[in-house]
């Protein structure tokens, strides 16, 4: 009599159908924190299934292409002030978007220290040692 291995844990609770779910709150700007909350599970579980269901990852990248062109939409949509209308916090929005897109829309720094025409500050080091009272 040959006994049937029961694989360990709970089973999973994937539903192919999260992926138009997905989809659909990454159209309205959703994040990854707030899809996972909207499907009643944590980013964790999410994670695990992206890991596991190639079309669960896909649903993911593309509601993260979505999520950001919402936001750019938003921007663009108040870019233009009028004075009865409502208005965009700039400094507000592009600091969600470096937050939120930081590939694309982080704002970073770079400097270098270097000698004149790019030469290294110190090109040696000259070292003498002398005997007391001599």
């Amino acid at each position: 009599m040959t006994e049937e291995k029961r694989p360990v844990g709970r089973p999973t609770l994937y539903d192919p159908s999260f992926c138009e779910r997905v989809i659909e709150l990454g159209r309205i700007g959703k994040s990854i924190e707030q899809i996972a909350a909207n499907l009643g599970f944590s980013t964790r579980v999410l994670f695990d299934w992206r890991d596991k269901h190639p079309d669960f990852l896909h649903a993911l990248e593309y509601a993260k292409e979505l999520e950001q062109t919402w936001w750019e939409d938003q921007a663009q949509a108040y870019m233009v002030e009028n004075p009865q209308g409502p208005k965009l916090n700039a400094s507000l929005w592009s600091r969600s978007m470096a937050a939120r897109f930081p590939k694309k829309y982080r704002e970073s720094t770079k400097q270098e220290i270097t000698g004149a025409d790019g030469a290294p500050l110190i090109s040696g080091i000259s070292v003498t040692f002398v005997k007391p009272n001599e």
